[in-house]
């Protein structure tokens, strides 16, 4: 019996595995009559961190000082209104009475034994779209089938080094080392290494740009 026990604690029976940390976003865009509304959070270890919520993005968690987060908040700003533009401009090429949901979910998860683990995905209409494949640095065509948007859209989306190695290095190790800070208790996230939180919500601001190019110039809205 003791020998049993004692084997029993070193391979960790009856204890919970410990949970990974986990920083996620999500971002939700609305395109209809040539409208775009957005919506979308950020969450550091299940705590909310950041809220987008139409025109205003807002940090709910002080991780970055005043100065700093008023331009991370300009540059979102600007990346939502250029994709707003966009959509415009193709509604009055081509108009369309449909609604489209376009979904961003993205982060990464740190696991108690050091490994690492990031993704990000895209569902176009509740309906898996595209995804990344961080080691890569690629952009994989989820959709069921045959359809020329998501080849458009996969191939402008590798274009661009915004959404594959700066992405790729966002989400291995700014995400990563967000984490990792948390998991010290430094306290605060510091340094080149652990660029601006909100360089996420960018990113999937300009992979929405490469999705909209693609919905409204490959199919017309059909």
């Amino acid at each position: 019996m003791l020998r049993l026990l004692l084997l029993c604690g070193a391979l960790g029976c009856g204890a919970e595995q410990a949970a990974p940390l986990a920083f996620t976003m999500l971002q939700l865009t609305r395109v209809y009559r040539g409208n775009s509304m957005f919506r979308g959070n950020a969450s550091l270890n299940g705590q909310l961190s950041h809220l987008l919520d139409e025109h205003n993005v807002t940090q709910v968690l002080p991780l970055e000082p005043p100065g700093a987060w008023a331009r991370r908040q300009n540059e979102v700003m600007g990346y939502l209104t250029t994709f707003r533009h966009l959509v415009q401009f193709f509604h009055k090429e081509r108009p369309t009475k449909f609604t489209q949901h376009l979904r961003c979910h993205l982060g990464c998860r740190l696991f108690p034994d050091g490994t690492a683990q990031s993704f990000y995905e895209v569902t176009l209409n509740r309906t898996a779209f595209l995804s990344f494949h961080v080691p890569n640095a690629t952009w994989e065509r989820r959709w069921p089938g045959e359809l020329p948007v998501a080849a458009f859209a996969q191939e402008q989306l590798t274009k661009y080094s915004e959404t594959t190695q700066d992405l790729q290095y966002f989400l291995n190790t700014t995400c990563v080392s967000i984490l990792q800070a948390q998991s010290a208790r430094t306290g605060e996230v510091r340094g080149r290494s652990r660029a601006p939180l909100v360089l996420g919500l960018i990113l999937g601001s300009l992979a929405l740009l490469g999705m909209a190019l693609g919905i409204f110039l490959c199919t017309g809205g059909s």
